[in-house]
Parts: structure tokens; C-alpha cells; sequence
């Protein structure tokens, strides 16, 4: 069974489905004792362009009164934080702050998919060979855990490098060196797994274990039936045990920066 699970979507980020309610009482059916909503968080765009991936700002509202009461309802039952998942983009998170200026925002989690503002930025999942790019992304990506906003990162090997195997290892390595550094565990990512995209990659995993990373199980729900898949909550433990990984129940602390 899983403790607490932090990386729970809703419909409203446009590709996930089911109410709010479902994803809490799914988690409660499995047996979890904290679950974190981590939501694709808005951003204000230029112009018309509306993301396909993410919450609106209208949806905040929204999101906040319906995650409160059933926090409140469910009080005895399970422990909800509500939060964010989202991209640091150093240009634009002065105006992010401005947007959730006033909302309980508990935490939030780092998920770089992508390094510039929509539509000008690229999914960072795609296959690239570009070893600049794939550079920009660790140092993005050591760059927001360093400001303190984040609580942890969600699937640190998204980026898709295709280039040269000694780049892969030299800046993976690099990235999991910073976040034992800072006692971060790295991300078992269950959806990617399921789903057998290229992360949570065994040659993530070896690197992790070179370094002595702990680890921290991330459902990545976008539906609810994910939070009660017992099999594949099997078989992210079983990564972890295959490659020495310590498992840690939660994350080590929530910088609540928006309260």
C-alpha cells in the first residue's frame, strides 16, 4: 500500500477525468493516508493561445472550493493537500505568484515538460539529441529546487535525450548528485510506467542507485482508478527494491510559499 501519494491531477487540467470526489475515495479504498492534488497550474498566456494541458485561471476558483470541502469532509478519513504541479520558468514565476496571490496553496511540485512559456516552448518528452537543451533542462531544473518554492520534482528524467549515452549519464548523474545533496527523493513515476513511456527509464534508475538516492512512489494520477492499481503500485516498490532505492512514505516537508 502506498502511505501518501502527492501527484494527483483533475479533470480540469483537460486530459485527465473524473470528479474530485472519485480520486479521494479511490485513495482511501487503497489504503493512503495523504493524498496531494498537484493539478497542471494555469498560466496567463499572450494573446488567444489556450493550452490543452492545463487548468484555465477561471478553473481556480473552482478547484480550491471543491478541494476544500471534501478536505474538510474527508477530514477523518484521509489528509488532502491541494497544490500545483508546475513548470519554473524564471521570466514568468513573478507572475505566476501574482495569479495564486490569495489562494491556500499548500505545495507545489516542479514538473518541467516545459522550458518557455506555451506555444513557444517544446515538450520536453519529445525525443531531442540536442545536449544543449537537454543541459538547459538539468540546470532548470536545479535551479527551482534551489529557490525553495518546490517540495519535490516530478519525474526528473522526462526529458527525452537521444544523444550520446556519456551525456545521458554525465547530466542525469549530475541531477540526482544535486538532489541527494538536498535530501529529494527522486520520482518512481507509476503513470510513465504504465503507460511505458520512456521514464521512469532503468537507465535513470541505474544512475539513481549509483548515487544512493532515496525514492518516493508518484502516482501521476489522471484518473482515479490509478490511485487503486494495486499491481502497479507493485511493481513501482519492486523498481525501487530492484535497484536499492530507499522509499520514503511522503515528502520531507511542503514549503507552503503561497499561504
Amino acid at each position: 500500500m502506498l502511505f501518501a501519494n502527492y501527484h494527483t491531477h483533475t479533470a480540469r487540467c483537460r486530459h485527465a477525468d473524473g470528479e474530485d470526489r472519485a480520486y479521494i475515495e479511490q485513495a482511501i479504498c487503497a489504503g493512503m493516508q495523504v493524498l496531494g492534488f498537484a493539478d497542471h497550474n494555469p498560466w496567463i498566456f499572450d494573446g488567444d493561445y489556450v493550452s490543452r494541458s492545463r487548468m484555465l485561471p477561471s478553473d481556480l476558483d473552482g478547484y480550491f472550493s471543491s478541494l476544500l470541502d471534501l478536505k474538510q469532509e474527508y477530514a477523518r478519513d484521509i489528509t488532502i493537500y491541494i497544490g500545483f504541479e508546475t513548470e519554473y520558468l524564471p521570466e514568468h514565476m513573478e507572475q505566476l505568484d501574482a495569479l495564486l496571490q490569495g489562494y491556500p496553496v499548500e505545495y507545489m511540485l516542479l514538473g518541467e515538460h516545459f522550458m518557455d512559456i506555451e506555444p513557444y516552448g517544446t515538450y520536453t518528452g519529445i525525443p531531442c539529441n540536442d545536449e544543449a537543451e537537454f543541459r538547459r533542462y538539468i540546470d532548470l531544473c536545479i535551479e527551482g529546487m534551489e529557490t525553495g518554492r518546490f517540495a519535490g520534482l516530478a519525474h526528473p528524467d522526462l526529458f527525452h535525450f537521444t544523444g550520446d549515452a556519456s551525456v545521458y549519464y554525465a547530466e542525469y548523474r549530475r541531477l540526482c548528485e544535486y538532489l541527494k545533496s538536498r535530501g529529494i527523493p527522486i520520482e518512481i513515476n507509476q503513470l510513465g510506467l504504465a503507460d511505458k513511456r520512456h521514464y521512469t527509464s532503468p537507465a535513470f534508475l541505474k544512475i539513481a542507485k549509483e548515487v544512493g538516492n532515496t525514492a518516493i512512489i508518484g502516482v501521476d494520477a489522471h484518473t482515479p482508478a490509478m490511485l487503486a492499481d494495486a499491481a502497479m503500485h507493485k511493481t513501482c516498490r519492486a523498481l525501487a527494491e530492484e535497484y536499492g532505492l530507499a522509499l520514503i512514505a511522503e515528502l520531507p516537508e511542503l514549503p507552503a510559499v503561497y499561504l
